[in-house]
């Protein structure tokens, strides 16, 4: 059988042997599920641009016990919150009428707190000591946490690398090692934490820990809207065994951030939190991770500050953060050396990866991030659709709307906003949603070069991928702002010694991307791409009207890698970027480079509002000098901007125009502010995009978004209907049960999807790792591939002799190209005395 399930040594598997088939069946055995119809939609786009569907419409609905009702009766369609209650997804899983998605990208951890180690009032914080924090590992069941607290939707995580990324697979053998090492064992948790809490002074007295004759108080931080509040209940019961006492704090979202990320740790209101992350597409390189989770260049917030890594594992998470590497191999083992430290640090402890269910009515397609799931998916505007019809309104329940104000440079970041605002915008470069290797939207192709020595690979034809000795940046290239001379300084000029990169990125751009028109009817020119770079320097200047203090750390991270960029052609467009900074794949790479655009003129009127003290782009800088955060959509930012787009037609006002003058029509100026004063005029908002979809209208009394098709999209509207069914892999490794002394040992790999064989050249990798009976890892290899679907694994009898006797297991992952996701299997087996004759 395919996905057997496993003894329960093997926890860190149980997702995908136990949870996956049951997900992707859909429904119990025996339940009569009607087929939905054929994709009519798929034959029937015909040459119909953008959108498949005419409108969608969003509305707050925060009651996820509606949500079946709802779509059983026609009201809605899609819900764009990931559903990780299992009574709920039993309900949408035995309906005739709702379906659903599953994505993988969501986890759930315990924040420590590792202040110390005394707090500002004198009390002593155990977690600074970083033994106990090791210890909570030991603490805690994960798979309870996973079985029981999250009813079954969850995999058990020990790591700070995601279960169902693809360097999971790629460090399998270094994480079933640690996962081991880390594996319950409360007798092992108590003894050290007993160990350290002496070496703090503290005594235990009637099994209740005390330090100066008082009783040692620890406080966790639960979030109070999900399963977080059973996980919160769970630790700390298991810290008052130990002799704690425990304050719960129960908070939702909002309350529990300012304590946690907003406040001081030093001030001792918390010491554990139950925290969540996620990733809203696949993270092919998961190298920052450490950087990011456990150093305090990791976020700008005191939390963050009050980290204090070992030298060696701060040098590891920097070098890992830069791509400071020469070749793969000394990547992995730098991957393998940090994720061994973050355990021994723990100011985190990863508790699961959840396992998120994604309703939709059952005659709706889309194409849904395995990651990000229906919110995080920037390919749902481009493929949602009725199954048996073009065109129709589908309606979207989301838990939040209008959450923050939007506006385009510095707006909300609000999950639920930016679902929406994807439908809006057309990017140059779009995720795969299976693999998040990026596909080409807006350019033709690209050619990256990176200096010999930087392991980078490339997937897809579009682009290529070549090493030089040298990457000399060339001396026009802009490289800085002059706020003062209001132009780009050139690397002759802040470099006349000369520089070089690690990177050299060319982007052609597709014929006619400068041809184009925003939503409001004007054309799309080069001032749209120039004036963002622009105000990404205006902004870190602190003699500049439009300085943000807020926004300086994120440019000083990208200014230590940006090495300057040029336009090398108008038409075709050709834009040159050079750089420090790699990733793993050359597709990622043309990502991080290439210029997208925004309508210069909408950020007109928002550089004038700021500029003039009324509105300010971002939160920070809005409370700092008692302004309106800036709203393109909605509130009293309306008529402020509004003001400010009648001052700049009157005057025809052009930011920058010494620059971006250059790269403007003849009449551009009076054609902008006309088409966005009757863009206003007609909607009520000044939010201007290029995407499958306009805003039609914003409601924010009744919590309620419409947007619909722009029907002069460029793209044919099947463009990207090939992503929305995943090719995931199912895995059986077959062989014997029992091996006698001296007998080697043959398994057969079957890889299949929908019964029949996977093609062989779309596995990426199958390999297997052998342990014996004492979790030790015996040997690591590769399958060898037969023929589709069929791989085989041979294990000599000096292998299996040096097992001894007993239990072992020989575990396989395999990862597709067609899917990032690795999947797993397991063949448990016993070694026995060779049986005498008699």
């Amino acid at each position: 059988m395919f996905l057997r399930p496993l003894s329960s040594k093997s926890n860190w598997l149980y997702f995908f042997l136990v949870l996956l088939p049951v997900l992707i069946a859909g429904c119990d055995a025996g339940t009569e599920v009607p087929v939905p119809a054929g994709d009519k939609a798929r034959v029937e786009a015909g040459d119909r641009r953008g959108a498949l569907v005419d409108e969608v419409v969003f509305t707050q609905e925060t009651d996820t016990a509606k949500i079946v009702e709802m779509i059983e009766g026609g009201t809605h369609q899609v819900f764009a919150q990931g559903i990780t209650n299992s009574t709920v997804f039993r309900r949408i899983r035995d309906s005739l009428r709702a379906d659903f998605e599953i994505s993988y990208g969501s986890s759930a951890e315990l924040t420590v707190n590792p202040a110390g180690p005394k707090f500002a009032d004198g009390r002593i914080n155990p977690f600074y000591v970083p033994r106990i924090r090791e210890a909570l590992n030991w603490l805690i069941n994960r798979r309870y946490v996973a079985e029981e607290l999250y009813g079954g939707l969850a995999a058990p995580r020990y790591l700070p690398i995601n279960t169902a990324f693809p360097d999971y697979a790629r460090l399998a053998d270094v994480a079933r090692v640690l996962e081991l090492r880390y594996r319950y064992d409360p007798e092992r948790a108590r003894r050290v934490i007993g160990e350290e809490m002496e070496k703090l002074g503290a005594t235990l007295e009637n099994g209740r820990w005390m330090h100066e004759g008082a009783p040692v108080r620890v406080t966790i931080l639960i979030r109070n809207e999900d399963e977080r509040r059973r996980v919160g209940d769970y630790v700390a019961g298991l810290v008052e065994q130990l002799g704690f006492d425990v304050e719960r704090l129960y908070r939702t979202a909002e309350e529990a951030s300012r304590i946690w990320i907003l406040g001081d740790p030093a001030a001792g209101r918390w010491h554990l939190y139950t925290g969540g992350w996620v990733s809203v597409t696949i993270n092919r390189d998961q190298a920052e991770g450490l950087d990011f989770y456990y150093t305090p260049r990791g976020r700008p917030e005191p939390l963050w500050q009050a980290y204090r890594p070992l030298r060696e594992f701060d040098e590891i998470a920097n070098r890992l953060q830069r791509r400071d590497y020469s070749t793969w191999a000394e990547r992995q083992e730098m991957m393998a050396a940090g994720m061994t430290l973050a355990m021994e640090n723990s100011v985190r402890v990863w508790l699961v990866d959840q396992i998120n269910i994604w309703p939709r009515a059952r005659n709706i397609a889309l194409a849904v991030d395995l990651a990000g799931g229906i919110s995080g998916s920037f390919l749902w505007p481009f493929t949602i659709r009725y199954r048996d019809r073009v065109g129709g309104r589908v309606v979207f329940g989301t838990p939040s709307l209008l959450t923050e104000p939007w506006n385009p440079v510095d707006g909300s970041n609000w999950l639920f906003d930016t679902m929406i605002q994807r439908g809006l915008e057309d990017s140059a470069l779009l995720p795969d949603p299976y693999t998040g290797l990026l596909w080409p939207q807006r350019i033709e192709s690209a050619e990256v070069f990176v200096r010999e020595g930087v392991p980078v690979i490339r997937t897809h034809n579009w682009l290529t991928v070549e090493t030089k000795p040298e990457i000399k940046v060339p001396e026009d290239v802009w490289i800085d702002w002059d706020p003062a001379g209001q132009r780009f300084v050139t690397v002759g000029e802040k470099h006349p010694e000369g520089i070089t990169a690690r990177t050299r990125t060319l982007v052609r751009y597709e014929g006619g991307y400068l041809d184009r028109r925003w939503h409001d009817g004007t054309r799309v020119s080069l001032a749209d791409v120039v004036l963002p770079w622009i105000l990404m320097f205006e902004r870190s200047k602190d003699k500049s009207p439009l300085h943000d203090v807020a926004h300086v750390p994120r440019f000083e991270v990208f200014q230590r890698h940006y090495r300057g960029w040029r336009i090398v052609s108008r038409d075709p467009l050709k834009i040159e970027i050079y750089s420090d900074q790699i990733y793993p794949d050359g597709e990622w790479i043309v990502g991080a480079r290439a210029p997208g655009a925004a309508p210069w003129h909408t950020l007109a009127i928002g550089i004038r509002a700021e500029q003039a003290g009324e509105l300010a782009f971002s939160s920070n800088k809005a409370d700092r000098t008692a302004v309106s955060w800036m709203s393109y959509i909605s509130g009293p930012s309306l008529p402020i901007l509004a003001r400010h787009l009648q001052t700049s037609m009157d005057e025809g006002f052009v930011p920058f125009a010494g620059v971006l003058g250059d790269f403007m029509r003849e009449g551009e100026v009076e054609d902008r502010y006309r088409a966005l004063s009757e863009w206003y005029t007609a909607r009520s908002h000044l939010w201007v995009g290029d995407g499958p979809f306009y805003l039609h209208s914003v409601h924010p009394v009744e919590r309620s978004v419409v947007i619909r098709r722009y029907e002069d999209f460029p793209d044919r509207s099947d463009k990207w209907l090939r992503f929305t069914n995943p090719e995931i892999p199912a895995v059986d490794v077959d062989g014997p049960l029992v091996v006698e002394e001296g007998d080697g040992m043959d398994l057969t790999l079957r890889i299949e999807f929908e019964g029949k064989p996977y093609a062989a050249g779309n596995i990426e990798m199958a390999r297997y790792m052998l342990f014996d009976g004492r979790g030790r890892l015996a040997a690591e290899g590769d399958a060898v591939k037969a023929e589709d679907g069929l791989w085989k694994i041979s294990l000599s009898a000096e292998l299996i002799a040096d097992l001894g006797f007993g239990a072992n297991s020989l575990e396989v992952a395999v990862s597709s190209r067609s899917v990032a996701m690795p999947v797993f299997a397991t063949h448990a087996f016993a070694t026995v005395p060779l049986k005498a004759a008699f």
